[in-house]
């Protein structure tokens, strides 16, 4: 009967529904990988020889140089705001998240049409210096790789900021105080002691923000730069080749894997530990006025580069022409997007809340061991995600067509390839870590002895799961439910792979319009998302806060 007891708890339902969450989350990722393996036509000898060393260069310089730009902008503002007192440092602590509302392929554009030959920086130049040419006079290249790295630092530095900003608040003032006893002035404290304790929180930030670079399409295109995502694109698409492009897809997970590895090795070699029973929270120093100005500036300087610029360009070409808010394509796109945005997210939040609850009701090892691996999808880029669900999704759909015409004779033709399934599973998957991490925090913050007495008076797991868990862990659904929504609003890799005819989001919609250069064109729906994504912004920083406070 023990035997019995323990199988049934090793293999009841729950732990059937969390495999079968897993297995979806997994599949676009092994489907790239055996693709890979086992290609129709394998072309690794001619990516080696010709295209795939120049993606491959191109990718690492953009996602080292960025996160050390990044790094170093985020680590900064972030002891200023938290150790330092100077002027405006109250609006400069939220407001240095806002890049975050800007995605980057929107930065790109709004650089690219401000700073390029024909736009009114280089135009006021040539007035007021009288030259005839680009030939009179010199000007940094705007459609290059250096403006991308550019755009990508102010862009993605605030999850640096957000993370080091959380481990500088909770450094206790005694260790800096003892350094500043033992000699070290402000900046050797912040070296010797600030920064080590922190380490840890800034390696994780910079490996969000290389991960982030990695999956950018929308941005490096736009700079003519090219990647390995863009890659898959030109394999897949121009040279009809799914094989080729799995197999630059497994570069692109061989380079997440390595940063993840990074992250948790650098985690795991970086632990400190306060000693004193009772900590102090740090206490700012005033600045000198000259160190006060310079850190007002710097820190506006990032807001302004990050979020007043591309929003102030894009605004005032969406505010140029009522007509542009009158396309029907816009509202179309509009709608899309909220629908299954929606969509995505209500079903990425139910399969969290499914996983999560199946873990902790099974005893199983090997269930427990599903909740790190179903977080992988978040790091992988979506044009990876896309090229992994398309393929096994058509082979299913042409299976099952088959099988219809071989009873009714009727070809059915495809219904999951073509339609909207498909990028709604691949939101699914890119952002079911959200979810998870949600869901997850919550749960813990839930007495077993709840769910307990709950059992105890007759109810099954189902009904505790729905009349205790449920109302208490409400909140933070409908905020994991936000955030990806908004994610999904910005999605724009594996929107533009799995999207049918005639399907746009408005991420899809300011692609279009950009890459025929028509800036005006994309301008109203790169507003919409950047209002969108400040709803994600306030959450984060609102959460944030929170949790410093607690």
């Amino acid at each position: 009967m023990k035997s019995i007891n323990n199988r049934s708890t090793y293999f009841s339902g729950w732990s059937v529904i969390a495999c079968l969450i897993a297995v979806f989350i997994l599949t676009p990722i092994i489907a790239v990988i055996v693709l890979a393996f086992m290609p129709k036509e394998n072309i690794w000898p001619h990516l080696l020889a010709t295209t795939l060393p120049r993606y491959l260069l191109n990718s690492l310089v953009l996602m080292i140089v960025t996160g050390l730009l990044a790094g170093i902008m985020g680590v900064a503002a972030a002891w200023l705001v938290v150790m330092k007192e100077f002027p405006a440092r109250r609006v400069l602590e939220w407001a240095l998240l806002l890049p975050l509302s800007i995605p980057t392929y929107i930065g790109a554009y709004a650089l690219v049409d401000f700073w390029e030959y024909a736009g009114p920086f280089q135009t006021m130049i040539r007035d007021l210096f009288g030259f005839a040419s680009a030939s009179d006079y010199w000007f940094p290249e705007v459609r290059s790789r250096n403006s991308a790295i550019f755009v990508f630092a102010f862009s993605l530095y605030p999850y640096v900021y957000l993370l080091s900003r959380a481990a500088f608040k909770e450094q206790s003032t005694c260790a800096l105080e003892t350094s500043r006893a033992l000699g070290c002035g402000p900046w050797a404290s912040f070296w010797k002691v600030g920064l080590p304790l922190a380490r840890p929180a800034v390696v994780v930030g910079v490996a969000i923000v290389m991960m982030e670079t990695l999956n950018d399409f929308g941005a490096v295109e736009f700079f003519a730069v090219q990647t390995l995502t863009t890659g898959i694109f030109t394999v897949w698409l121009e040279a009809s080749n799914s094989g080729g492009a799995a197999q630059i897809a497994t570069v692109i997970l061989a380079l997440v894997m390595l940063l993840l590895m990074l992250e948790r090795f650098g985690r795991k070699q970086s632990k400190f530990h306060q000693m004193s029973k009772q900590t102090r929270p740090p206490v700012r120093e005033a600045l000198s006025v000259k160190s006060a100005i310079g850190a007002t500036a710097f820190c506006f300087m990032m807001v302004g580069i990050g979020f007043l610029m591309p929003f102030a360009i894009m605004l005032e070409h969406a505010l140029g022409s009522a007509d542009l808010w009158l396309r029907p394509d816009l509202w179309r796109a509009a709608f899309t997007t909220v629908w299954v945005g929606a969509v995505a997210a209500c079903v990425t939040v139910l399969g969290g809340v499914l996983l999560i609850y199946a873990v902790r009701l099974s005893h199983a090892k090997w269930v427990t061991f599903l909740l790190p691996v179903t977080a992988i999808g978040y790091a992988a880029p979506g044009a990876v995600i896309g090229l992994g669900i398309l393929i096994p999704m058509a082979a299913f759909d042409n299976m099952l067509a088959d099988w219809i015409e071989a009873i009714t004779g009727v070809d059915i033709g495809l219904l999951f390839t073509g339609t909207a399934v498909a990028v709604i599973f691949a939101y699914c998957v890119r952002f079911f870590a959200i979810a998870f991490g949600a869901v997850d925090a919550a749960m813990g913050r839930i007495t077993p002895s709840m769910s307990m007495a709950s059992r105890s008076l007759g109810q099954g797991a189902g009904g505790t799961l729905k009349k205790i868990h449920y109302p208490l862990i409400r909140g933070s659904l409908m905020t994991a439910a936000l955030l990806i929504f908004v994610d999904s609003a910005k999605e724009l890799p594996a929107t533009l792979l799995l999207r049918p005819f005639g399907f746009d989001t408005l991420a899809t919609h300011i692609y279009g319009y950009a890459s025929l250069e028509d800036i005006n064109g994309a301008a109203p729906a790169s507003i919409v998302v950047i209002l969108v994504s400040l709803l994600a912004v306030m959450i984060v920083s609102r959460t944030s806060q929170s949790d410093l406070n607690k």
